[in-house]
């Protein structure tokens, strides 16, 4: 096994040991997907105005995290081979280029083209960010840690939406993705300077074929979903021909890797309880999460015509929930245990999307706000630890695939989940009176928020099958 190690000092965990200029890195790598997942959501009414076809705005998260989600596990056994830095560097610049590329898009279609080239690039960076978080800091350092980069999805879930609706109201959406450009500079010098790995490498095997079936299984899934009663009828032949190419390339991908040398998802793995469990909390956290953000805009805006900037501002009340439980967490989980804490964060997100799905109906800003923000809270309650259990209970060499797997699952569960919930919010529109009808874009709002509701609650249940013994660390020894 490939022997990696990060060239820093563990004296202090704040930036005036030689580890914080690559905690703020890092953080500014995060920074990027943060940025992303808040700001496109409240443009969607604008671009869509500007390129037409409003059923296929699924498509820009659906694909982006698709991209985003088969990649992840390909990133992150290359990182437990060649080290964190080459990827996390290769990760920055291929998001670089899509953000450009989006940048320019000239139509709906080539937006969607290139969103699957920022979502290849995000596939690298949140992963390996989270991986050396945990090379270089212990379990209980990571409880301070995790502060700071909670502090970025602060950040960002305010300057997100409001540079999105800023954008959106000045008809220049497409700034929503050059803004990204220094961002990705400044990111990959600081990495560059300050961030080494002496490491010894070996051959190694990339499981190419598995990626390959786990793509085309997911694009047939998600092609399946969305355009299922929109661009043909749910009982016809191509709707039959992208769910079976689906399921087949599905049953042959676990196939596959069950040979493989190097799998990409390593189902020995999770046949351990506790990475099953926290993989189903990171699957749901990520349908669940894409359920509001996505929807909640198009919701506010279509039913009661209010301005995208503050449609905007209810993501955000999301998105600034769960850093500030991330950042306050760590301090509960190392008393009470990871699972305990994981169930008091699903609760509360479970009953806060309960009450989204009962209020719908009577369109507000004020009460979408308050609830998504509980629904933040909660969240970010619960997917912290859970990630932290799965990195504690295994050593250096499996580390970057655990948590690649966590991050795969969160985003497998986004890009099935976007797809499931479009597929729903379509059928209702069609069966209505389009998607210029306020009462048309009310009762597909409602049935999508019941449908992250159900999910919210089944993730709850997930939680709560997470071994009670604890998490162990990469050592063997009891947190």
């Amino acid at each position: 096994m490939v022997e990696v190690t990060a060239s820093v000092n563990r004296a202090s965990v704040g930036f005036r040991s030689e580890r914080g200029p690559v905690l703020a890195a890092l953080m500014l790598a995060t920074g990027l997907i943060a940025i992303d997942a808040t700001i496109l959501a409240t443009a969607v009414p604008s671009i869509v105005h500007d390129l037409g076809n409003y059923q296929q705005f699924p498509w820009l998260f659906s694909i982006y995290l698709l991209a985003q989600a088969v990649s992840v596990p390909i990133y992150s056994r290359l990182a437990d081979t060649v080290g964190r830095k080459p990827i996390i560097l290769l990760g920055i610049g291929t998001f670089l280029v899509g953000s450009v590329l989006c940048g320019f898009a000239w139509n709906m279609t080539a937006l969607i083209l290139f969103r699957v080239v920022q979502g290849l690039g995000a596939g690298a960076i949140a992963p390996i960010a989270m991986t050396i978080v945990g090379d270089i800091y212990t379990v209980a350092e990571r409880a301070k840690v995790q502060g700071y980069l909670a502090s970025v999805w602060a950040v960002s879930s305010v300057v997100g939406p409001a540079l999105g609706g800023i954008f959106s109201q000045l008809d220049a959406w497409r700034w929503i993705f050059f803004v990204n450009i220094p961002l990705c500079l400044l990111a990959g010098w600081m990495l560059v300077r300050h961030y080494s790995e002496q490491k010894q490498t070996r051959r190694h095997r990339i499981d190419f074929s598995g990626a390959a079936l786990l793509t085309v299984g997911l694009t047939g899934i998600i092609l399946g979903l969305l355009e299922g009663d929109s661009a043909w009828a749910w009982l016809s032949w191509p709707s039959a021909l992208c769910f079976g190419v689906g399921a087949i390339a599905l049953v042959a991908f676990a196939r596959v890797e069950r040979q493989a040398a190097e799998p990409i998802i390593d189902f020995a793995l999770v046949s351990r309880r506790l990475i099953l469990t926290t993989t189903l909390v990171s699957l749901g956290v990520g349908a669940v999460l894409i359920g509001v953000t996505s929807f909640a805009p198009a919701y506010l805006e279509g039913s009661i015509g209010i301005p995208p900037l503050l449609s905007g501002l209810a993501v955000a009340a999301l998105t600034l929930g769960w850093p500030l439980a991330a950042a306050n967490v760590g301090h509960l989980y190392l008393r009470i245990g990871f699972r305990r804490t994981a169930l008091i964060g699903l609760s509360i997100a479970a009953v806060a999307a309960i009450a989204l799905a009962a209020t719908s109906p009577w369109p507000h800003p004020v009460m979408v706000t308050i609830i998504a923000f509980v629904l933040g809270f909660g969240l970010g309650w619960s997917a912290a630890p859970a990630l932290i259990a799965a990195q504690s209970s295994v050593g250096w060499g499996e580390r970057g695939v655990v948590t690649g797997m966590n991050a795969f699952a969160r985003s497998a569960g986004s890009a099935v989940g976007v797809a499931v919930l479009g597929a729903i919010s379509n059928a209702v529109i069609a069966r209505g009176d389009g998607p210029q009808d306020p009462a048309t874009i009310i009762s597909a709002s409602t049935a999508v928020f019941a449908a992250a509701a159900g999910v919210a609650v089944l993730t709850l249940v997930a939680a709560w099958m997470m071994p009670r013994d604890g998490a162990m660390t990469g050592d063997g020894q009891p947190l």
